[in-house]
Protein backbone atom coordinates (compact mmCIF):
# COMPACT_ATOMS: atom_id res chain seq x y z
CA UNK A 1 0.00 0.00 0.00
CA UNK A 2 1.64 3.51 -0.92
CA UNK A 3 0.19 6.06 1.58
CA UNK A 4 0.80 10.14 1.31
CA UNK A 5 1.15 12.06 4.24
CA UNK A 6 -0.11 16.21 3.78
CA UNK A 7 1.56 18.19 6.12
CA UNK A 8 5.15 17.51 8.18
CA UNK A 9 4.13 18.61 11.25
CA UNK A 10 3.89 16.49 14.90
CA UNK A 11 0.90 14.57 13.40
CA UNK A 12 2.23 14.31 9.62
CA UNK A 13 5.75 12.85 10.52
CA UNK A 14 3.98 11.01 13.44
CA UNK A 15 1.82 8.71 11.24
CA UNK A 16 4.81 8.66 8.25
CA UNK A 17 6.92 6.85 11.09
CA UNK A 18 4.11 4.60 12.00
CA UNK A 19 3.33 4.11 8.25
CA UNK A 20 6.73 3.05 7.55
CA UNK A 21 7.54 0.80 10.78
CA UNK A 22 4.54 -1.06 9.38
CA UNK A 23 6.20 -1.24 6.04
CA UNK A 24 4.19 0.93 3.91
CA UNK A 25 5.63 2.96 1.52
CA UNK A 26 5.40 6.23 2.39
CA UNK A 27 5.67 10.12 0.61
CA UNK A 28 5.47 13.04 3.24
CA UNK A 29 4.35 16.33 1.39
CA UNK A 30 4.16 19.50 2.60
CA UNK A 31 3.15 22.94 1.33
CA UNK A 32 4.88 25.30 3.37
CA UNK A 33 8.84 24.81 5.20
CA UNK A 34 9.19 21.66 6.86
CA UNK A 35 11.26 22.04 10.25
CA UNK A 36 14.40 20.82 10.77
CA UNK A 37 13.34 18.51 13.53
CA UNK A 38 10.88 16.71 11.71
CA UNK A 39 12.88 16.34 8.50
CA UNK A 40 15.63 14.98 10.68
CA UNK A 41 12.96 12.49 11.80
CA UNK A 42 12.16 11.97 8.31
CA UNK A 43 15.23 11.06 7.38
CA UNK A 44 16.04 8.65 10.10
CA UNK A 45 13.14 6.47 8.70
CA UNK A 46 14.53 7.09 5.55
CA UNK A 47 11.13 8.60 4.48
CA UNK A 48 10.20 10.54 1.15
CA UNK A 49 9.51 13.75 1.73
CA UNK A 50 8.98 17.11 -0.54
CA UNK A 51 8.31 20.53 1.06
CA UNK A 52 6.79 24.32 -0.36
CA UNK A 53 4.61 22.44 -3.00
CA UNK A 54 2.45 19.29 -3.36
CA UNK A 55 3.25 17.64 -6.39
CA UNK A 56 -0.39 16.42 -7.38
CA UNK A 57 0.66 13.34 -9.64
CA UNK A 58 2.57 11.89 -6.39
CA UNK A 59 0.24 12.10 -3.87
CA UNK A 60 -3.18 11.06 -6.34
CA UNK A 61 -1.23 8.06 -6.65
CA UNK A 62 -2.00 7.06 -3.21
CA UNK A 63 -3.86 4.32 -1.98
CA UNK A 64 -4.08 6.27 1.41
CA UNK A 65 -4.29 9.91 2.28
CA UNK A 66 -3.48 10.91 5.86
CA UNK A 67 -4.21 14.84 6.08
CA UNK A 68 -2.62 17.14 8.42
CA UNK A 69 -5.80 18.61 10.61
CA UNK A 70 -4.59 21.93 9.85
CA UNK A 71 -5.56 21.51 6.24
CA UNK A 72 -9.15 22.95 5.32
CA UNK A 73 -11.66 20.57 3.09
CA UNK A 74 -10.97 23.56 0.24
CA UNK A 75 -7.38 22.94 -0.26
CA UNK A 76 -6.94 22.66 -3.98
CA UNK A 77 -5.15 19.10 -3.11
CA UNK A 78 -8.09 17.72 -1.09
CA UNK A 79 -10.44 18.92 -3.17
CA UNK A 80 -8.60 17.17 -6.04
CA UNK A 81 -8.36 13.86 -3.84
CA UNK A 82 -11.86 13.84 -3.19
CA UNK A 83 -12.74 14.05 -6.77
CA UNK A 84 -10.66 10.98 -7.73
CA UNK A 85 -12.04 8.99 -4.81
CA UNK A 86 -9.08 8.46 -2.44
CA UNK A 87 -9.49 7.59 1.06
CA UNK A 88 -8.59 10.41 3.28
CA UNK A 89 -8.24 9.97 7.24
CA UNK A 90 -6.58 11.83 9.86
CA UNK A 91 -3.68 10.67 11.75
CA UNK A 92 -5.34 10.03 15.09
CA UNK A 93 -7.67 7.34 12.71
CA UNK A 94 -4.56 5.71 11.23
CA UNK A 95 -3.40 4.98 14.33
CA UNK A 96 -6.22 3.67 16.34
CA UNK A 97 -6.41 1.15 13.03
CA UNK A 98 -2.77 0.30 13.71
CA UNK A 99 -3.14 -0.11 17.36
CA UNK A 100 -6.12 -2.35 16.76
CA UNK A 101 -3.85 -4.63 15.30
CA UNK A 102 -0.92 -3.98 17.37
CA UNK A 103 -2.61 -3.99 20.93
CA UNK A 104 -5.95 -4.46 20.71
CA UNK A 105 -6.34 -5.04 23.68
CA UNK A 106 -5.07 -1.28 24.66
CA UNK A 107 -7.43 1.32 26.00
CA UNK A 108 -8.41 4.87 24.70
CA UNK A 109 -9.36 7.99 27.17
CA UNK A 110 -10.62 10.82 24.21
CA UNK A 111 -11.27 14.20 25.32
CA UNK A 112 -12.53 16.74 23.11
CA UNK A 113 -14.69 20.43 23.43
CA UNK A 114 -14.48 23.86 22.90
CA UNK A 115 -12.71 24.45 25.88
CA UNK A 116 -10.73 22.60 28.63
CA UNK A 117 -9.10 19.61 26.11
CA UNK A 118 -5.61 20.05 27.05
CA UNK A 119 -6.53 20.76 30.85
CA UNK A 120 -8.80 17.47 31.19
CA UNK A 121 -6.62 15.40 29.34
CA UNK A 122 -3.51 16.35 30.94
CA UNK A 123 -5.67 15.65 34.86
CA UNK A 124 -6.64 12.87 33.43
CA UNK A 125 -2.82 11.50 32.30
CA UNK A 126 -1.87 12.55 35.41
CA UNK A 127 -4.22 10.77 37.53
CA UNK A 128 -3.47 7.16 35.34
CA UNK A 129 0.41 7.70 35.95
CA UNK A 130 0.23 8.75 39.44
CA UNK A 131 -2.04 5.04 40.01
CA UNK A 132 1.19 3.12 38.24
CA UNK A 133 -0.95 2.53 34.92
CA UNK A 134 1.11 1.71 31.79
CA UNK A 135 -0.24 5.44 30.08
CA UNK A 136 0.52 7.67 27.49
CA UNK A 137 -0.72 10.93 26.40
CA UNK A 138 -0.75 12.56 22.72
CA UNK A 139 -3.27 13.54 20.36
CA UNK A 140 -3.60 17.32 20.04
CA UNK A 141 -0.60 17.33 23.12
CA UNK A 142 2.85 16.61 23.28
CA UNK A 143 3.43 13.59 20.80
CA UNK A 144 1.20 12.37 17.86
CA UNK A 145 -1.16 9.17 18.53
CA UNK A 146 0.70 7.74 16.02
CA UNK A 147 4.29 7.91 16.76
CA UNK A 148 3.22 6.71 20.52
CA UNK A 149 1.76 3.76 18.58
CA UNK A 150 4.75 3.37 16.77
CA UNK A 151 7.34 3.27 19.12
CA UNK A 152 5.43 2.23 22.51
CA UNK A 153 3.32 -0.30 23.41
CA UNK A 154 1.27 1.01 26.93
CA UNK A 155 -2.48 -0.01 27.69
CA UNK A 156 -4.04 3.04 28.03
CA UNK A 157 -3.25 6.31 25.25
CA UNK A 158 -5.38 9.17 26.71
CA UNK A 159 -6.15 11.53 23.69
CA UNK A 160 -6.99 15.19 23.36
CA UNK A 161 -8.78 15.45 19.86
CA UNK A 162 -9.77 18.52 18.04
CA UNK A 163 -13.35 18.94 15.57
CA UNK A 164 -10.75 18.84 12.84
CA UNK A 165 -9.02 15.70 13.75
CA UNK A 166 -12.73 14.13 14.16
CA UNK A 167 -13.82 14.97 10.61
CA UNK A 168 -11.67 12.58 8.95
CA UNK A 169 -12.11 9.93 11.70
CA UNK A 170 -14.09 6.64 10.16
CA UNK A 171 -13.87 3.67 12.46
CA UNK A 172 -12.08 5.46 15.70
CA UNK A 173 -13.87 4.19 18.55
CA UNK A 174 -12.63 5.31 22.18
CA UNK A 175 -13.02 3.08 25.13
CA UNK A 176 -14.04 6.16 27.13
CA UNK A 177 -15.23 9.50 24.86
CA UNK A 178 -15.44 12.75 27.20
CA UNK A 179 -17.16 15.79 25.36
CA UNK A 180 -16.67 19.18 27.84
CA UNK A 181 -18.19 21.28 26.36
CA UNK A 182 -19.39 22.81 22.86
CA UNK A 183 -19.31 26.75 22.31
CA UNK A 184 -18.94 28.67 19.00
CA UNK A 185 -15.20 28.15 17.56
CA UNK A 186 -13.66 27.60 14.16
CA UNK A 187 -16.94 28.26 12.51
CA UNK A 188 -15.21 29.60 8.95
CA UNK A 189 -14.27 25.90 8.72
CA UNK A 190 -17.97 24.53 9.14
CA UNK A 191 -19.84 26.96 6.94
CA UNK A 192 -20.50 29.24 9.45
CA UNK A 193 -23.15 26.90 11.08
CA UNK A 194 -23.09 25.92 14.49
CA UNK A 195 -24.72 22.67 13.61
CA UNK A 196 -21.77 21.64 11.97
CA UNK A 197 -19.90 21.97 14.74
CA UNK A 198 -21.64 20.41 17.16
CA UNK A 199 -21.74 17.39 14.58
CA UNK A 200 -18.00 17.29 14.45
CA UNK A 201 -17.97 17.40 18.04
CA UNK A 202 -20.30 14.39 18.67
CA UNK A 203 -18.04 11.89 16.02
CA UNK A 204 -15.94 11.77 19.11
CA UNK A 205 -18.52 9.22 20.18
CA UNK A 206 -20.11 8.17 16.86
CA UNK A 207 -18.92 4.33 16.76
CA UNK A 208 -19.19 3.60 21.00
CA UNK A 209 -21.01 0.71 21.36
CA UNK A 210 -23.09 -0.23 24.40
CA UNK A 211 -19.55 -1.63 26.14
CA UNK A 212 -17.89 1.94 25.73
CA UNK A 213 -18.43 5.11 27.70
CA UNK A 214 -19.51 8.64 27.04
CA UNK A 215 -19.41 11.60 29.78
CA UNK A 216 -20.96 14.54 28.80
CA UNK A 217 -21.56 17.92 29.87
CA UNK A 218 -25.32 17.57 30.74
CA UNK A 219 -25.67 21.85 31.17
CA UNK A 220 -24.23 22.62 28.04
CA UNK A 221 -27.42 23.33 25.77
CA UNK A 222 -25.99 22.78 21.94
CA UNK A 223 -25.51 19.10 23.34
CA UNK A 224 -29.07 19.16 25.39
CA UNK A 225 -30.46 19.44 21.68
CA UNK A 226 -28.37 17.12 19.93
CA UNK A 227 -28.85 14.01 22.37
CA UNK A 228 -32.41 14.81 22.44
CA UNK A 229 -32.41 14.43 18.40
CA UNK A 230 -29.92 11.29 18.55
CA UNK A 231 -29.68 8.07 20.09
CA UNK A 232 -26.42 7.00 22.16
CA UNK A 233 -25.11 3.03 22.23
CA UNK A 234 -22.48 4.13 25.51
CA UNK A 235 -23.15 3.82 28.75
CA UNK A 236 -23.67 7.66 29.65
CA UNK A 237 -22.06 9.50 33.05
CA UNK A 238 -23.33 13.10 32.87
CA UNK A 239 -21.51 15.49 34.86
CA UNK A 240 -22.94 18.60 35.82
CA UNK A 241 -22.17 21.87 38.19
CA UNK A 242 -24.00 19.68 41.04
CA UNK A 243 -20.78 17.74 40.93
CA UNK A 244 -19.02 20.24 42.78
CA UNK A 245 -21.69 23.38 44.16
CA UNK A 246 -20.45 22.58 47.55
CA UNK A 247 -16.71 22.65 48.93
CA UNK A 248 -16.31 18.96 47.69
CA UNK A 249 -16.26 17.13 44.11
CA UNK A 250 -18.73 14.24 43.95
CA UNK A 251 -18.51 11.75 41.57
CA UNK A 252 -20.63 8.55 42.47
CA UNK A 253 -20.06 7.35 45.67
CA UNK A 254 -16.58 9.64 45.78
CA UNK A 255 -15.83 12.86 47.11
CA UNK A 256 -12.92 14.87 47.07
CA UNK A 257 -11.68 18.14 48.60
CA UNK A 258 -11.67 21.50 46.24
CA UNK A 259 -8.93 22.60 48.57
CA UNK A 260 -6.93 19.18 47.15
CA UNK A 261 -6.85 20.39 43.25
CA UNK A 262 -4.07 22.49 42.44
CA UNK A 263 -6.76 23.93 39.32
CA UNK A 264 -9.18 26.57 40.51
CA UNK A 265 -12.80 28.26 39.11
CA UNK A 266 -15.42 26.46 38.54
CA UNK A 267 -14.41 25.21 34.90
CA UNK A 268 -11.75 23.61 36.36
CA UNK A 269 -14.04 21.81 38.68
CA UNK A 270 -15.83 20.28 36.24
CA UNK A 271 -13.06 19.57 33.94
CA UNK A 272 -11.55 17.40 37.32
CA UNK A 273 -14.92 16.19 37.52
CA UNK A 274 -15.31 14.13 33.95
CA UNK A 275 -11.24 13.30 34.82
CA UNK A 276 -12.22 11.94 38.14
CA UNK A 277 -14.69 9.94 36.32
CA UNK A 278 -12.69 8.28 33.70
CA UNK A 279 -10.40 7.39 35.89
CA UNK A 280 -13.01 5.62 38.76
CA UNK A 281 -14.30 3.95 35.77
CA UNK A 282 -11.04 1.97 35.17
CA UNK A 283 -10.76 0.77 38.66
CA UNK A 284 -8.46 3.65 39.85
CA UNK A 285 -8.56 4.18 43.60
CA UNK A 286 -10.06 7.12 45.52
CA UNK A 287 -6.78 7.17 47.26
CA UNK A 288 -4.92 7.58 43.80
CA UNK A 289 -6.94 9.94 42.60
CA UNK A 290 -6.55 11.81 44.95
CA UNK A 291 -2.76 11.74 44.65
CA UNK A 292 -3.61 12.87 41.32
CA UNK A 293 -5.45 15.61 42.30
CA UNK A 294 -2.47 17.19 44.51
CA UNK A 295 -0.03 16.37 42.59
CA UNK A 296 -0.76 17.76 38.90
CA UNK A 297 0.93 20.77 37.09
CA UNK A 298 -1.27 22.08 34.29
CA UNK A 299 -0.04 22.89 30.68
CA UNK A 300 1.22 26.66 30.34
CA UNK A 301 -0.88 29.44 29.69
CA UNK A 302 -3.84 28.10 30.46
CA UNK A 303 -4.44 30.09 33.76
CA UNK A 304 -1.17 30.07 34.92
CA UNK A 305 -0.04 31.80 37.29
CA UNK A 306 3.04 33.74 36.90
CA UNK A 307 4.17 36.27 40.06
CA UNK A 308 2.53 39.06 42.27
CA UNK A 309 4.51 42.07 41.66
CA UNK A 310 3.74 45.47 44.09
CA UNK A 311 0.66 42.99 45.38
CA UNK A 312 -0.59 42.84 41.80
CA UNK A 313 -1.16 39.37 40.78
CA UNK A 314 -0.70 38.01 37.15
CA UNK A 315 -2.09 35.41 35.44
CA UNK A 316 -1.49 34.25 31.67
CA UNK A 317 -4.18 32.58 30.09
CA UNK A 318 -2.80 33.13 26.68
CA UNK A 319 -4.69 30.14 25.40
CA UNK A 320 -8.18 31.63 25.90
CA UNK A 321 -8.91 32.06 22.48
CA UNK A 322 -12.63 32.42 22.32
CA UNK A 323 -15.46 34.07 24.09
CA UNK A 324 -16.24 30.94 26.56
CA UNK A 325 -12.60 30.32 27.89
CA UNK A 326 -12.68 33.99 28.89
CA UNK A 327 -16.00 33.51 30.33
CA UNK A 328 -14.95 30.67 32.37
CA UNK A 329 -11.03 32.61 33.30
CA UNK A 330 -13.61 36.18 34.72
CA UNK A 331 -16.07 33.79 36.59
CA UNK A 332 -13.01 31.87 38.44
CA UNK A 333 -11.13 35.03 39.64
CA UNK A 334 -12.01 36.65 42.67
CA UNK A 335 -10.22 40.09 42.56
CA UNK A 336 -10.50 43.14 40.78
CA UNK A 337 -9.20 42.38 37.04
CA UNK A 338 -7.23 44.94 34.90
CA UNK A 339 -7.95 42.87 31.54
CA UNK A 340 -5.41 42.10 28.73
CA UNK A 341 -7.59 41.21 25.44
CA UNK A 342 -7.23 41.72 21.78
CA UNK A 343 -6.07 39.16 18.74
CA UNK A 344 -7.53 38.37 15.74
CA UNK A 345 -11.32 38.18 16.58
CA UNK A 346 -13.26 35.20 15.19
CA UNK A 347 -16.37 36.77 14.93
CA UNK A 348 -16.76 37.21 18.75
CA UNK A 349 -20.51 37.79 20.46
CA UNK A 350 -18.57 39.64 23.16
CA UNK A 351 -22.37 40.46 24.64
CA UNK A 352 -22.12 37.13 26.16
CA UNK A 353 -19.46 38.34 28.77
CA UNK A 354 -20.96 41.67 29.34
CA UNK A 355 -22.25 41.20 32.47
CA UNK A 356 -19.45 39.70 33.87
CA UNK A 357 -16.95 42.10 32.52
CA UNK A 358 -19.03 44.83 33.98
CA UNK A 359 -19.20 43.22 37.61
CA UNK A 360 -15.50 42.01 37.13
CA UNK A 361 -13.23 44.69 35.04
CA UNK A 362 -11.84 47.52 36.09
CA UNK A 363 -9.84 48.29 33.35
CA UNK A 364 -9.03 46.93 29.72
CA UNK A 365 -5.99 46.97 27.85
CA UNK A 366 -5.93 45.68 24.17
CA UNK A 367 -3.07 44.10 23.20
CA UNK A 368 -3.95 43.56 19.62
CA UNK A 369 -2.55 45.21 15.65
CA UNK A 370 -6.34 46.29 16.04
CA UNK A 371 -8.47 47.37 19.07
CA UNK A 372 -11.88 48.79 16.72
CA UNK A 373 -13.97 45.57 18.10
CA UNK A 374 -12.82 46.55 21.96
CA UNK A 375 -13.45 50.08 21.64
CA UNK A 376 -16.84 49.15 20.29
CA UNK A 377 -17.87 46.26 22.39
CA UNK A 378 -16.84 48.10 25.65
CA UNK A 379 -16.77 51.67 25.41
CA UNK A 380 -16.07 52.76 29.04
CA UNK A 381 -13.39 50.35 29.65
CA UNK A 382 -11.62 51.45 26.12
CA UNK A 383 -9.22 54.13 26.74
CA UNK A 384 -6.64 54.40 23.63
CA UNK A 385 -3.32 54.94 25.29
CA UNK A 386 -4.09 51.73 26.37
CA UNK A 387 -3.91 49.52 23.06
CA UNK A 388 -0.49 47.88 23.06
CA UNK A 389 1.66 46.21 20.29
CA UNK A 390 3.86 44.13 22.16
CA UNK A 391 3.52 41.81 25.21
CA UNK A 392 5.96 44.09 26.96
CA UNK A 393 4.18 47.07 26.23
CA UNK A 394 0.89 45.42 27.74
CA UNK A 395 2.54 44.47 30.69
CA UNK A 396 4.40 47.83 31.16
CA UNK A 397 0.86 49.72 30.74
CA UNK A 398 -0.58 47.17 33.38
CA UNK A 399 2.02 47.65 35.81
CA UNK A 400 1.62 51.43 35.97
CA UNK A 401 -2.73 51.33 36.42
CA UNK A 402 -2.94 48.50 38.23
CA UNK A 403 -3.65 48.43 42.39
CA UNK A 404 -2.52 46.59 45.23
CA UNK A 405 -5.02 43.78 45.35
CA UNK A 406 -5.94 43.61 41.91
CA UNK A 407 -5.51 41.05 38.89
CA UNK A 408 -3.63 41.43 35.92
CA UNK A 409 -5.48 38.67 33.69
CA UNK A 410 -3.69 37.88 29.92
CA UNK A 411 -7.65 36.29 28.55
CA UNK A 412 -6.86 37.40 24.94
CA UNK A 413 -10.57 36.04 23.94
CA UNK A 414 -8.93 35.87 20.17
CA UNK A 415 -6.40 34.20 17.89
CA UNK A 416 -2.90 35.55 18.57
CA UNK A 417 -2.03 35.62 14.56
CA UNK A 418 -1.61 39.16 14.49
CA UNK A 419 0.71 40.26 16.14
CA UNK A 420 2.59 36.86 17.32
CA UNK A 421 3.21 33.33 16.12
CA UNK A 422 0.45 31.67 18.06
CA UNK A 423 -1.32 31.81 21.82
CA UNK A 424 2.35 29.90 23.40
CA UNK A 425 4.47 32.64 22.03
CA UNK A 426 2.01 35.32 22.87
CA UNK A 427 2.17 33.56 26.87
CA UNK A 428 5.80 33.35 26.62
CA UNK A 429 6.24 36.41 25.85
CA UNK A 430 3.76 38.08 28.33
CA UNK A 431 5.37 35.51 31.04
CA UNK A 432 8.65 37.16 30.18
CA UNK A 433 7.41 40.83 30.30
CA UNK A 434 5.94 40.35 33.88
CA UNK A 435 8.73 38.82 35.45
CA UNK A 436 11.32 41.61 33.95
CA UNK A 437 9.71 43.64 36.42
Amino acid sequence: MRICILGAGESGVGAAILAKTKGFEVFVSDFGKIGESYKTELEKYEIEYEEQQHTEARIINADLVIKSPGIPDKAPIIKKLKSENIEIIDEIEFGFRQLKIKNPNAKIIATTGSNGKTTTTSLTYNLFKVAGLNVAIGGNIGQSFAKQVALGNHDYYILEISSFQLDYCIDFQPNISILLNISPDHLDRYDYKISNYVASKFRIMQNQTERDLFIYNTENKAMQHWLKANKVAAKMIGISSRNFKSDEIEVGESQFNKSDLTIQGPHNHFNASCAIAAAKSCGISDDDILKGLQTFVNEPHRMEFVRTYQGVDYINDSKATNIDAVKYALMAMDKTIVWVVGGLDKGNDYDVIRPLVEEKVRAMICLTADDSKFKTAFPDLYDEDQTAKTAKEAVDIAKSIAKSGEVVLLSPACSSFDLFLNYGKRGDLFREAVNEL
